[in-house]
């Protein structure tokens, strides 16, 4: 089976800087994409950022030109920074992963517990 283990997070003022990491684990041949979704009280989750196995990146228009995504493909860990923090960027934050457990197996989606970030003075 497959683990994703999410760490960062927490209470960060207006202006700040958050930092999440997200280790996936356990039986893995190959990841196809990692990344970042979110969701807010009353809204449905969407994407904030992900990174394909060949470093394609993609960053939703609402964080797009103060975030950053990476990944350290020997941890099989992806990390996110997302600067000038503001109120609306309060959500609790989702590590998803599309993973292959076998050489020709299936692709499939991963997700870790989630960590709430709030972004408040």
């Amino acid at each position: 089976q497959v683990q994703l283990v999410e760490s960062g997070g927490g209470l960060v003022q207006p202006g700040g800087v958050l930092r999440l990491s997200c280790a996936a684990s356990g039986t893995i041949f190959r990841i196809a994409t990692m990344g970042w979704y979110r969701q807010a009280p009353g809204k449905q989750r969407e994407l904030v950022a992900h990174i394909t196995d060949d470093g394609e990146i993609t960053y939703a228009d609402s964080v797009k030109g103060r975030s950053s995504i990476s990944k350290d493909n020997a941890k099989n860990t992806t990390f996110l920074q997302i600067n000038s923090l503001k109120p609306e960027d309060t959500a609790v934050f989702y590590c998803n992963a599309r993973i292959a457990t076998r050489r020709w197996g299936i692709v499939q989606a991963y997700w870790g517990q989630g960590t709430q970030v709030t972004v408040s003075s």
